[in-house]
């Protein structure tokens, strides 16, 4: 089998290269505080479309920082019953995506939630004020401020939890019976709201973003959506002399660090042959939950469309 990584007997074992941070469960206890003090002002305003088995919303909650984060809320018409809900979570600078691409869920009786990722293509808000480059992207937004919880990506992990918590309040919906799934950095915010939220019963995360930031710079992957770190050293770090302290600090919004508190029963897809999120960054993560983890390899793909993996990820989210 032609390889871009460690074959896959080694994937299987791997642990990961990027540094932990000491404080990092103090860290994320602390974040976790922060986001539950916040008032959210939940806000649901009908949308212009709808169906008529469905009710669609844009939801706005406040998110820290005092950001206003949006999501598309979309509920069974006619079903005040608790029943399930799933979360989803879109692909690096994109946004939530249509209102009909998520019609499955509706038709199943379940509700679903699609976030906005702040400052990224859709309606949330990004609040910044953070010193450094914030040109290229947003791992790297904060690195510079001597304070980790600036980095931005922590904000973004919280917002997947509060949006949880939030669509969990709902009196239509069964807090017990919520899953969430996502791709690339989709993928990365499912694993960490499956890690921040416990109450997550399933997770189907496809080839994550955001793992083992040290393993993809060692393969020369500074490339495509992690190029923005490329640029980072290249600014403010030319010759790596603070190495050691970056990726240390990136650890804080590494995925394989929150992995361990899942308690989510997991669907993981992994294309072999991945140049965009090496397949050991993500294993790096996967071989840290500790929860039962369906594997759903592709040898021959890499970062693009999995055959047939949309149709199971919606099996898996059913039995919900």
């Amino acid at each position: 089998m032609p390889l871009v990584d460690l074959p896959l007997s080694e994937l299987k074992t791997y642990q990961g290269i990027n540094p932990r941070p000491h404080d990092f469960d103090a860290y994320w206890e602390k974040a976790l505080e922060e986001m539950r003090a916040v008032d959210p002002q939940v806000e649901l305003i009908p949308a212009e479309f709808q169906l008529p088995f469905a009710e669609c919303f844009h939801l706005y909650f406040t998110g820290v920082s005092g950001a206003r984060v949006h999501a598309k809320y979309i509920r069974p018409k006619g079903n005040a019953e608790p029943h399930p809900a799933v979360l989803q979570f879109h692909g690096y600078s994109g946004n939530s995506g249509d209102w009909m691409d998520k019609m499955v869920y509706p038709s199943l009786g379940f509700s679903v939630a699609s976030l906005d990722v702040r400052g990224q293509g859709g309606l949330s808000e990004d609040t910044g004020g953070v010193r450094g480059n914030t040109h290229r992207g947003h791992i790297i937004r904060g690195l510079e401020n001597e304070d980790p919880h600036r980095l931005l990506f922590r904000d973004v992990f919280l917002d997947t939890a509060q949006l949880a918590s939030i669509v969990m309040s709902f009196p239509e919906v069964d807090a017990d019976r919520v899953g969430a799934t996502g791709w690339s950095q989709g993928g990365a915010l499912t694993i960490a709201c499956a890690a921040l939220e416990p109450r997550i019963k399933k997770a189907a995360p496809v080839y994550p973003f955001l793992s083992d930031y040290r393993r993809t710079w060692e393969m020369d992957l500074f490339k495509h959506a992690y190029e923005e770190l490329s640029t980072h050293f290249r600014y403010f770090d030319p010759q790596h002399k603070r190495e050691d302290e970056i990726f240390t600090k990136l650890g804080y919004i590494d995925i394989q660090n929150l992995a361990p508190r899942i308690k989510a029963d997991m669907l993981v897809g992994v294309g072999l042959m991945d140049v965009v999120c090496p397949p050991s960054t993500q294993f790096a993560a996967i071989n840290k939950i500790t929860a039962p983890v369906q594997l759903e390899i592709f040898p021959d793909f890499g970062h693009e469309g999995l055959p047939g993996l949309h149709d199971k990820i919606i099996q898996f989210l059913k039995d919900l």
